[in-house]
């Protein structure tokens, strides 16, 4: 399927399709170098209460409303 020819929503299902079919392939996968440093600054400034987490599927809900 063409993503032009696609609504918001197909996308963002595809995508979601695509994360869910890779991650079950994470053994094999590799980080890119900078991704551990940026993780350790994320868990830092959550350490120091400059970052606060929600949850996965409230997240998911934020990012597609911020999408539309």
């Amino acid at each position: 399927m063409n993503p032009r020819n696609m609504s918001r929503d197909e996308k963002l299902r595809a995508m979601e399709d695509l994360w869910q079919s890779l991650s079950r392939e994470e053994a094999r996968l590799e980080s890119p170098p900078w991704h551990e440093e940026a993780l350790r600054q994320t868990a830092a400034c959550h350490d120091a209460g400059k970052e606060q987490s929600i949850d996965w599927d409230a997240a998911k809900r934020e990012l597609r409303n911020r999408a539309e």
